[in-house]
């Protein structure tokens, strides 16, 4: 298959998914589907609840909030203490309490970033008992957020946005489960590990050199990790490794979970507000920006390293092959990368450090932007109307009138609110690069001088700050230093946005709408997606173009060149 028809292939199976996910999980979150519900009463009888019960934002928030700590404290103690732990046969030692902490953080805030090489480091009672239970639980938590403030937006005069636990349940039972037991058999069938039978032991005849092979559940994490855009690999390669990603189907396909919840959810918010014009708004802003950053970094990957050119003086006429995985070349590596950091997923499948500069800045943009096209699973959804709300504010501003979002008046509170999400991230990165940089300890573990080396820490800290979790490589970030600095950085990213949503989503809930005019600003038509994709960009680079001239464009213009 030639990649202009995988590309065609991926975009029509999205369109599917859109349409026909997209519905199901309105009706999931809507309870419109009277068997689920009869099925999903005993679990939600052992949390204490009834899916009739409602709860204000501020309940929704606490709920939220005390789940999410309690699942870090419980994988804190898992991975700390799990020489103690059944299923070990690697003989692992408990993981130290920096890192613990980290990790802990890492896969409850839906981030998975990993300063550590998961085949031996974690055991299978951590991989499984642990690290795969919060895959599911965090992506739940992602899409319950995004789903309360789509009802906020669709509710009127209500005191109520959901409830919390009535949400997370239908996530996890009814849609993130049964498409990850379904692809969880794909993955094996095309040879990805899952096995509790230990590592292999070979002996080479040639030499008699001694390998350890480790094995492991592997595919069952595999497909969570892609479908809930939690990103982190069983092994240390992730994406690149045979195990996790053994042929191109499995790279197709994982490339397609990736993005098929937060397409879909496009259509769940239009069909849930009444208006999927307005979906289909959201998603052509999310889809534009991701052509063009993939247009670019193909481009960029396509030419020579400049790097490589200045250090050996060799000229790569076929382009930058350097860090791309072989077995699916600089298309199908750079289409996965940009796919991986345009959500919030991470799972590379070839090395961001090895992309030339263009190519790295491309990497970046999508998370300069807030993650959000098409973004994590809720995540992307409820940061892109945060966005929208800002849109309509500003083109409000420019004709003198009350924006107002689908009936609802966006009023102080609001925009008080939307704010604060759009800009505890970028202030929370930028702070925490401008500590790494300015500490002689934490500049130490940067492998690499000059803009590539201020790059890394960069990544670094966008990366955790949009609870993406990739890595740009070349920093030795198993510190004390970046281990605490980086997990709080990650809770800043996720829960200093979602308690303003749930703020927003009550706000707009206890509005009654106001009648459409001559003057109501039409949300659902190409000026608006347009004016927002404008938004998008100008907040972030207001925001992050310093940063990024300090990195990969300082590096592309020390070089002479951005494109050949």
């Amino acid at each position: 298959m030639t990649f202009a028809t995988e590309l065609i292939v991926l975009a029509v199976a999205l369109a599917v998914t859109w349409r026909v996910l997209g519905a199901y999980m309105a009706g999931v979150y809507e309870g419109r589907y009277s068997l689920l519900v009869r099925l999903e009463r005993p679990v939600l009888a052992l949390v204490g609840v009834s899916a009739s019960e409602e709860q204000s934002w501020q309940r929704y928030a606490r709920s939220l909030l005390v789940f999410s700590g309690v699942s870090i404290v419980v994988t804190y103690l898992i991975i700390v203490s799990q020489a103690h732990l059944p299923l070990d046969p690697q003989h692992l030692v408990g993981v130290p309490p920096a890192l613990a902490f980290n990790t802990a953080v890492s896969f409850v805030t839906n981030t998975n970033w990993q300063n550590y090489a998961g085949e031996t480091t974690m055991s299978y009672f951590s991989q499984m008992a642990a690290l795969a239970v919060q895959n599911f639980v965090s992506a739940a938590v992602g899409i319950a957020v995004a789903i309360a403030l789509v009802r906020g937006i669709a509710r009127r005069g209500r005191a109520t946005i959901g409830n919390f636990w009535v949400d997370t349940v239908r996530g996890v039972l009814w849609i993130l489960l049964p498409i990850s037991l379904v692809m969880a058999v794909v993955f094996v069938w095309q040879g990805a590990l899952e096995t509790l039978g230990g590592p292999v032991h070979v002996v080479d005849a040639l030499n008699g050199v001694h390998q350890v092979i480790p094995r492991g559940p592997v595919a069952s994490q595999e497909v969570i990790k892609q479908l809930g855009t939690n990103g982190g690999g069983y092994f240390n390669a992730n994406g690149a490794d045979p195990f996790e990603n053994p042929t191109g189907l499995t790279n197709v396909l994982s490339i397609y979970l990736i993005l098929a919840i937060p397409v879909a959810l496009t259509y769940t918010f239009g069909r849930m507000v009444a208006s999927v014009r307005d979906g289909v708004a959201v998603l052509a802003a999310m889809g534009i920006i991701f052509g063009v950053t993939l247009a670019v970094a193909l481009v960029a990957e396509h030419q020579p390293n400049p790097a490589i050119q200045h250090a050996a003086g060799a000229l790569a006429s076929r382009g930058n092959l350097v860090g791309k995985e072989s077995r699916f070349g600089i298309d199908n590596s750079t289409l996965y990368n940009i796919v991986s950091t345009q959500t919030s997923t991470g799972s590379v499948n070839s090395s961001m450090d090895s992309y030339t500069p263009i190519g790295g800045l491309a990497m970046m943009a999508g998370m300069a932007f807030g993650d959000i096209t098409p973004g994590g699973v809720g995540s992307g959804l409820y940061t892109m109307l945060i966005f929208a709300i800002v849109t309509v504010f500003i083109a409000g501003l420019m004709v003198g009138r009350t924006p107002e979002y689908l009936g609802k008046k966006i009023q102080r509170t609001e925009i008080i609110w939307a704010s604060v999400g759009v800009l505890v991230m970028p202030i929370t990165v930028l702070v925490a690069t401008g500590v790494a940089i300015a500490l002689p300890s934490a500049r130490a573990a940067i492998l690499n001088a000059g803009p590539h080396g201020f790059s890394e820490v960069f990544y670094a800290m966008l990366s955790q700050g949009n609870n993406n979790g990739s890595a740009f490589a070349g920093l030795s970030s198993n510190t004390d230093f970046y281990n605490i600095v980086g997990g709080i950085v990650m809770l800043l990213g996720r829960f200093g946005v979602m308690v303003p949503v749930l703020a927003l989503a009550g706000s707009l809930a206890a509005k009654e709408p106001v009648p459409a005019t001559a003057g109501t600003f039409d949300t659902a038509t190409p000026m608006f997606a347009g004016l927002l994709i404008g938004v998008i960009i100008l907040v972030g680079a207001l925001n992050f173009f310093p940063a990024l001239s300090l990195g990969p464009i300082a590096e592309a213009v020390a070089h002479g060149r951005f494109f050949a």
